[in-house]
């Protein structure tokens, strides 16, 4: 009788024979479909939340059915493709700089990708369902940690802001553990698409049942509560902000630029808008506001004129009694930065509280010097009020602060503004604090610690460049404030264990 070998049934993790030609060119459709679900999942002015959870579940089963180099190449791409058209829709312009922060951000979105193809089949099903979550919550977090461009870009988070019971899970694990569920979601419908299997598709409906309906509960029954203070956050008028453009385009391009300029030639359109802003102030201090806060740059003043400037906001602000921040474009001729972008805090006696400069100015287009990245916090009868100006609040890190009331002043453009603030939402949940941005020429808001818009006031649909909002002087102390980026490491962590299983599984099963 023959004794004739039967090879043993593959195990259900590992991965299936190479597909034929045909069946490849099936994919294709798969990478078209998830490229443009992704364009509208890019932090932008076109985003849809149903879209950020959409691609990358076309894109992984692309990145599973073809070859995993070729395939990595192709996602690659498709990032690249998207980011560029993040910068289009955006308005921003393109450079060198730009360019070489879309080729590095798509190679780190891709790894996720590339991880998933190359580890997931060498594993159980449990862990290698968790190759492509902790993966992407690593690419994040990644970014943030090692390029200039924190959440701006990257960040899946940022396009749920208006999901509530969702975005409060930020205020536990950070923006990271958006972006972990929206890749258990993928790597689970992957798995699911493969074998139909109830029980890991009702794992992943437990896991998102479970942030949801605490995040709902936290809503429902944690609303911030007590005493609120008024808060008016104020633009200068288009016609002097169009008039001071005018006059300082002219001086741009010259030796020292607008620096160098004859006072006589720019100090009357600086005058005009300080003095729209200083009858702002008057009349919102005159309507019951407590705290009053200007845009990004309000105030932009040769260096030599910047004492008077100062002087005129904290007469102001005794006269008032108010709390008053100002934003404030330095114009200096010192090398390379040429001035200075600061933020200061004036009390209703006329002192100054501290003087902030940006910590993180905008790659590529910003040439101010950073500052020290520390960001200040002062109690006051409204509570804790800390400041960070504009693009710093793109950086998680930077944006843990004890603070109850976070003012942020802001300098955007139209293509642009309105998906700067929204993104201005996560932070407040992240921080346990409200957040008050506005925005020279965007869109601003108020939100509270839970995310909900208090207030908001588009610069280009409205005639008074003024915003309104009733805020808690309270804020809570998060689980993210307290334990920072620790969800974030462990998924790095978790992803290296992972890596190190699926290399030495091979070589234990030989041994055996």
């Amino acid at each position: 009788m023959t004794n004739t070998a039967v090879p043993a049934p593959p195990h259900p993790t590992e991965q299936p024979p190479a597909r034929p030609a045909r069946a490849h060119r099936r994919t294709w459709p798969l990478l078209a479909l998830g490229t443009g679900a992704m364009l509208l999942a890019v932090g932008g002015r076109w985003d849809i939340e149903a879209a950020a959870w959409i691609f990358p579940v076309l894109l992984l089963r692309f990145s599973r059915l073809g070859r995993a180099w070729s395939g990595a190449l192709w996602i690659w791409l498709a990032h690249l493709g998207a980011a560029v058209f993040w910068v289009q829709e955006s308005a921003i312009g393109f450079n060198a700089v730009v360019f070489a922060g879309a080729l590095a951000l798509a190679a780190l979105q891709t790894l996720p990708f590339l991880a998933d193809r190359l580890l997931a089949h060498r594993l159980r099903p449990a862990p290698a369902a968790l190759v492509f979550p902790a993966g992407v919550a690593a690419a994040e977090f990644l970014i943030t940690l090692l390029s200039p461009f924190g959440t701006a870009y990257g960040s899946l988070a940022v396009t749920q802001h208006s999901a509530l019971p969702l975005l409060q899970v930020v205020s536990v694990t950070g923006p990271w553990g958006i972006g972990f569920l929206i890749g258990y979601v993928a790597s689970t419908a992957n798995r699911v698409w493969d074998r139909p299997s109830w029980r890991d598709g009702l794992a992943c409906t437990a896991v998102l049942l479970s942030v949801l309906l605490a995040g709902g509960a936290r809503l429902a029954f944690l609303p911030p509560q007590g005493t609120t203070v008024r808060i008016a956050g104020v633009s200068p008028s288009r016609t002097v902000t169009q008039r001071l453009q005018t006059t300082l385009a002219r001086f741009a391009d010259g030796r020292g630029g607008v620096a160098a300029a004859p006072a006589d030639a720019v100090r009357p359109a600086m005058t005009a808008v300080e003095n729209d802003l200083l009858a702002a102030t008057r009349r919102e201090a005159a309507a019951g506001a407590k705290i009053v806060i200007w845009p990004e740059e309000a105030v932009r003043t040769q260096e030599r004129q910047e004492p008077a400037a100062v002087a005129a906001a904290r007469a102001q602000a005794r006269r008032s009694g108010v709390y008053l921040e100002i934003g404030v474009r330095v114009y200096n001729t010192a090398a390379p930065a040429y001035g200075r972008d600061e933020a200061m805090l004036i009390d209703p006696r006329g002192t100054v509280l501290w003087t902030y400069q940006k910590a993180h100015p905008i790659p590529g287009s910003e040439r101010f010097t950073p500052g020290d990245g520390h960001v200040p916090v002062v109690r006051t009868p409204y509570g804790r009020l800390a400041d960070v100006i504009c693009y710093d609040a793109d950086f998680p890190a930077l944006m843990r602060a004890r603070a109850d009331i976070m003012l942020v002043p802001a300098h955007d453009w139209k293509e642009y503004g309105a998906a700067h603030t929204d993104k201005a939402a996560s932070a407040a949940v992240e921080g346990g604090y409200s957040l008050i941005r506005q925005d020279a020429e965007g869109v601003s808001a108020a939100y509270d610690d839970q995310g909900h818009v208090l207030a908001t006031a588009d610069y280009f649909a409205t005639g008074r460049q003024t915003m309104v909002a009733f805020v808690p002087v309270r804020g809570v102390t998060t689980v993210y404030d307290r334990v920072g980026d620790t969800f974030a490491w462990l998924c790095l962590a978790a992803l290296a264990a992972l890596t190190v299983t699926a290399l030495v599984r091979p070589r234990r099963a030989a041994d055996g």
